[in-house]
């Protein structure tokens, strides 16, 4: 209708070459063909409203053509208020606007029945998809989710959850009281007093695996939830998550610690929030933790980045959440997922980190925003009480040497109760399956156990020589774990004066290897002789590499045991380093050092002077001496026997 409309337009007389009407017939039928065209697009009942409504009714209805034009100037135009009559000389002029108009108006009419029409019809589809669904969806309300093969796969699961094999062993025997975990006295007591303020701290705890670290932190927060003074609620939650299973994308898209946001298009979002484009903001373990604690195993193996973003967290006490999917004026967001986006989700938690990483070795940022506590190795009557309580809790006994020879292959707690879980899992075996009866662990048990996972002592028997010539124990560290150094040294008189060859092992390491030579000159300087007259051999028995100059001391004194034939008692270990001056320089690590040489029965042991603050307060059977000079060692070392010491 409109095309037949725009070429009744066009077949107007003097449309298209705007020239001066010649007479007024023509002009009369222009006129006429044009009222036609409205009463084509209006209705001539509507056009005859309009027409009154503009006040050009009367007009349209005079036998003047001059009034007729300026009644389709009223009509066209919609403007009642044009009052000036044409004269014959500017109606072409009128008459050209007049049609350009009823043809602008007739395409963009043209344009918008299209557009109608598309629309009838898409909604005409989605109609009909609306109806299909709702069907669908009255079908399966009839009938279910659920199939044959469904209801199959339902029960299987069922079956599965009736059949329990055991309790787990750690169940069974962890601690359940602060005074339940062995040693870590003082450890403990700071844990407590960290919590148990009213304004509590966040913490990060050293030491070496299987001390009780997890336990103590869970167990303090529970007694720190009893008291008054703190803050945290008695069923405050305890968060627990391993640092090195943490793992985050850098589009936030995937974040357990801090939380993430479901974008429409992921596929982790709800069908409704994807169907209405609305991002849905989970939060992390963090808002988990809030109002209680946070505790990070292996922190120190936590992400660089995420560790940075902990810290955000730690200053903000809230976490923020991004997506550029999120429109704040779309009334189809839940309130939740508003807040969510607007304010954040709360975290105000205590944040207790665990490592057996150095603490040189963690985030100076997060350090400094921590307290810290240190946990000790255990020694071997501490894993001997472990396991005498782990066998009291399981209602088994234990021969006698059983606890004692766990304790010679473990310094872990974790470790020595798993041994007497194979061990006891043996004897039960050994009894005919009979667990209700009475459970002994014989010493054959343990060996067997023992055997099978390929152990060996952690701390090999020393020999029972009383005193040495040219052998001394050194000390070492690494981690949290101090150990034992057999350190060895002969000279012989060189084959040719002054030609003498020293040999050192060098996977001791060149720093070891400097402190023979310093070694070198400060037997010199206290006996006199020159070892360039002697072919010295110093092996560190082995092949242990020493990180640093602390044997310095101890290679020392095995030289000059071997120069002078001077016994060393074998009861005693040095650590520290020799300067060429003869000083006893200070050395890290002499808490674990004392530690590793009680372990190994030591009975006593030299220090450098400098370090007299960081040996324990109890130090068991080792009598601890802190020496400022190598003069002082030989004192020490040779006590009751003439020392050889150059004028």
């Amino acid at each position: 209708m409109i095309k037949k409309l725009l070429t009744k337009l066009n077949r107007i007389p003097g449309s298209k070459l705007h020239e001066k009407l010649e007479n007024e017939d023509a002009v009369r039928r222009q006129v006429t063909a044009l009222f036609g065209v409205l009463s084509s697009i209006y209705g001539p009942d509507k056009l005859v409203l309009r027409a009154g409504k503009l006040d050009a009714l009367t007009l349209m209805r005079s036998s003047s053509v001059e009034d007729r034009v300026l009644a389709l100037q009223r009509i066209v135009f919609e403007n009642p208020g044009l009052d000036e009559q044409p004269t014959p000389e500017r109606i072409p002029e009128i008459l050209n606007e007049v049609e350009e108009a009823l043809a602008d108006f007739l395409a963009r009419k043209s344009v918008e029945e299209d557009i109608e029409r598309r629309v009838n019809d898409r909604m005409q589809e989605k109609h009909e998809e609306y109806i299909k669904e709702i069907r669908t969806q009255l079908v399966k309300e009839q009938s279910g989710p659920e199939n044959a093969q469904t209801l199959k796969k339902y029960a299987r699961l069922e079956k599965l959850e009736t059949v329990k094999l055991s309790k787990s062993m750690f169940e069974a025997v962890r601690p359940q009281a602060m005074e339940q975990i062995v040693g870590q006295e003082q450890a403990k007591r700071a844990l407590l007093s960290k919590l148990a303020s009213p304004f509590p701290q966040h913490i990060i705890i050293y030491g070496p695996p299987g001390v009780g670290k997890t336990t103590a932190a869970r167990i303090a927060l529970q007694e720190a939830a009893r008291l008054s003074s703190t803050p945290f609620e008695t069923n405050a939650p305890f968060v627990e998550v391993d640092g090195t299973t943490l793992r985050w994308d850098p589009r936030d898209i995937t974040n357990p610690l801090l939380g993430s946001v479901h974008d429409p298009i992921y596929q982790g979002a709800r069908r409704d929030f994807a169907d209405t484009a609305v991002p849905e903001p989970k939060p992390g373990l963090v808002t988990d933790a809030h109002g209680g604690i946070l505790f990070i195993d292996e922190i120190g193996e936590l992400d660089a980045m995420l560790q940075n973003k902990l810290l955000k967290v730690l200053e903000d006490k809230r976490v923020s959440f991004e997506s550029p999917y999120y429109d704040p004026d779309d009334v189809n967001v839940p309130k939740y997922i508003k807040k969510l986006f607007e304010e954040g989700a709360p975290a105000d938690f205590v944040l207790i980190g665990a490592t057996t990483r150095d603490p040189s070795e963690i985030n100076p940022a997060l350090r400094s925003r921590c307290a810290e506590i240190f946990f000790e190795p255990l020694v071997p009557d501490q894993v001997e009480t472990i396991v005498q309580e782990a066998a009291e809790r399981l209602q088994v006994q234990l021969e006698e040497g059983v606890a004692s020879t766990i304790a010679r292959y473990t310094i872990e707690g974790r470790k020595a109760v798993n041994l007497l879980a194979d061990a006891h899992g043996l004897a039960v075996y050994r009894a005919g399956g009979t667990a209700e009866d009475a459970i002994a662990i014989s010493q054959h048990d343990i060996d067997e156990v023992l055997r099978m996972n390929r152990m060996v002592p952690f701390v090999k028997d020393r020999e029972t020589v009383q005193s040495e010539i040219g052998k001394i124990y050194g000390l070492g560290v690494a981690g949290f774990l101090g150990s034992v150094l057999e350190i060895e040294a002969v000279a012989y008189p060189a084959a040719e004066a002054g030609k003498g060859r020293m040999r050192f092992n060098d996977t001791a390491g060149s720093m070891a290897k400097d402190s023979v030579f310093n070694a070198a000159a400060v037997l010199r300087r206290i006996t006199g002789k020159d070892l360039q007259d002697y072919d010295i051999h110093v092996n560190v028995v082995g092949g242990g590499r020493i990180d640093g100059p602390s044997a310095g001391v101890a290679i020392t004194m095995a030289i000059y045991s071997a120069l002078t034939e001077k016994p060393i008692p074998q009861n005693l270990a040095i650590t520290g380093e020799i300067s060429i001056q003869g000083k006893v320089k200070p050395v890290g690590g002499v808490f674990e050092k004392i530690f590793g040489a009680r372990q190994a029965g030591v009975t006593t042991v030299l220090v450098p002077y400098d370090n007299r603050r960081d040996v324990p307060t109890d130090t068991g059977e080792v009598a601890v001496h802190c020496v400022q000079s190598i003069e002082e060692v030989l004192q020490l070392v040779f006590a009751g026997s003439e020392v050889i010491i150059a004028s």
